[in-house]
């Protein structure tokens, strides 16, 4: 079960102020099929602890691993991810569509 968006960005609030390197990432749009939608929130700290929820399967890593690079360089980025209906379940995703994300590490 997935944690509410509430208790993400409290999670991601509480790290931060326990001394915890964070990053925050969020979907900012979708086009055609997405597992989640936009204002859905992923936070992952500096050991690449995480909670919540961007998408699913290769792209949950991705989105995890831009992260910990937020972290390293302070840098925000946008990314996309997409697959097509029918590859979608070969990389391990549940639907096609494409989605983009927000990573902002969080000071």
């Amino acid at each position: 079960m997935l944690s509410s968006d509430d208790d993400i960005l409290t999670a991601a609030e509480a790290w931060r102020r326990g001394g915890r390197p964070v990053a925050l990432a969020t979907v900012v749009e979708t086009w055609g099929s997405a597992p989640r939608p936009v204002g859905s929130h992923l936070v992952v700290d500096g050991e690449g602890n995480f909670l919540g929820s961007v998408s699913g399967g290769c792209v949950e890593g991705a989105v995890i691993t831009e992260g910990l690079e937020a972290i390293a360089d302070g840098r925000s980025r946008v990314v996309e991810f997409g697959v097509a209906d029918e590859t979608a379940w070969r990389v391990g995703l549940s639907c096609g569509g494409r989605i983009r994300v927000l990573v902002e590490r969080i000071d």
